[in-house]
């Protein structure tokens, strides 16, 4: 993928006095007070800041923050939180500009916090008025946000298309280095980890990774199904029943291409869905009617991690079970286990799979950690994102 990347502009002196428009995800949960609670966004952010400042830049930051209604500003939609962050981080005051989209002032050397631009009318439905007018306040676009790189917004796409420079930024580049390593140009074997309560939220992402990966891990209700597909009794498990002829497709696919998708054969079973149910291992063949599959069994965890072992390349996206339960957390465990001791090149990504890799304490053993949810499922879905698209539309012209 040819893109632009602000790292080369900078190092060759081009950023030296000129307005650098910086679109990053500061989207941070905050508490009932606005209090931020988790601050990994902000700080993933910091590095992009401080390389344009470095290079003698006049830096504008934006991003969305929540849910805000257009042309209808709060103060709960305020980036108040964020600026007070970003200024602590950076070890210097980050202003906060109110009402930018028809000017700004910022010198060289200074760093200042564009308000919320999901306020400004037009930003989901990338006006090109809107664009225009951002694009109007810099010479450098800069995306830095992988986690909105899937939708086709004003600051994500529209000023892209106007402004005399647009570029990504240090995360959005490690980002699409990553996706190229792990799925374009991947090492084999390349195994995916796929899991999640539905098949039907993940089905196009199953159908596109299995004309590619050489094997499919399916774990959680996803798991289920595909045990239902098989022939396997399930109790009275979270399934899709209707969805077990898509499910014996992939299976079979794969199949077709010498690949598998390996299906648990024992399991770990509640008769309720609680922290305290006792849990009992079982092999899949026994399941009873009044049984719940809340976690693959140690049989099968310790084949899928020779599995990952061997593998060259590891696409990880959900627990393999109730990880959140600690008598149902041993499948997870012992994936993230087998990951971080691989030799394999891994790309992690999804809410879920980056609390399991904080919880079992792998972070440094990760090849890669995605920060964008709905992105780097469109990405394994084999879609192209639309900030991806523009960047190499401009790097092209």
């Amino acid at each position: 993928m040819h893109i632009l990347r602000f790292s080369d502009l900078c190092a060759q002196g081009k950023a030296q006095g000129q307005r650098v428009f910086i679109r990053a995800d500061l989207n941070v949960p905050q508490d009932d007070a606005g209090r931020i609670t988790e601050d990994t966004r902000i700080r993933a952010s910091v590095p992009c800041i401080r390389m344009a400042l470095d290079a003698g830049a006049a830096v504008m930051v934006t991003s969305h923050l929540g849910r805000p209604t257009e042309g209808e500003f709060k103060p709960a939609d305020s980036l108040a939180p964020v600026a007070r962050r970003l200024s602590e981080l950076l070890g210097r005051e980050v202003p906060l500009v109110a009402d930018w989209v028809d000017g700004v002032q910022v010198q060289p050397g200074q760093v200042v916090l564009l308000e919320n631009c999901r306020v400004n009318k037009g930003e989901k439905k990338n006006s090109p008025e809107l664009a225009q007018k951002m694009a109007a306040l810099c010479d450098i676009y800069v995306n830095d946000a992988f986690g909105t790189a899937h939708r086709a917004e004003g600051t994500t796409y529209g000023i892209a298309e106007y402004a005399r420079q647009a570029c990504a930024g240090p995360l959005l580049a490690a980002e699409i280095d990553a996706i190229t390593q792990a799925l374009a140009n991947p090492k084999r074997p390349l195994v995916a980890i796929v899991a999640g309560s539905k098949v039907s939220t993940k089905l196009t992402i199953l159908q596109s990774l299995s004309k590619n990966v050489d094997g499919l891990v399916v774990g959680g209700g996803i798991a289920n199904t595909f045990m239902l597909a098989a022939g396997l009794p399930i109790g009275k498990s979270l399934a899709e029943p209707d969805l077990v002829g898509e499910a014996k497709a992939v299976i079979e696919a794969m199949k077709a291409r010498g690949a598998e998708v390996p299906i648990p054969t024992d399991v770990v079973v509640a008769k309720t869905f609680a922290a305290d149910a006792p849990a009992t291992v079982k092999q899949a063949a026994d399941v009873a009617e009044d049984d719940l599959i809340l976690d693959i069994g140690p049989e099968t965890a310790a084949r899928l991690a020779a599995q990952l072992k061997q593998a060259g390349t590891i696409v990880w996206n959900g627990p393999v079970g109730v990880f959140e339960f600690d008598a149902f957390a041993g499948g997870t465990k012992a994936i993230a286990q087998a990951i971080a001791e691989s030799s394999a090149f891994s790309i992690a990504g999804g809410g879920d799979t980056l609390a399991a890799i904080a919880k079992y304490g792998i972070e440094k053993d990760v090849g890669y950690i995605s920060t964008g949810g709905g992105a780097f499922l469109e990405v394994l879905e084999g879609k192209k994102l639309p900030a991806f698209e523009i960047l190499e539309k401009r790097a092209a012209s």
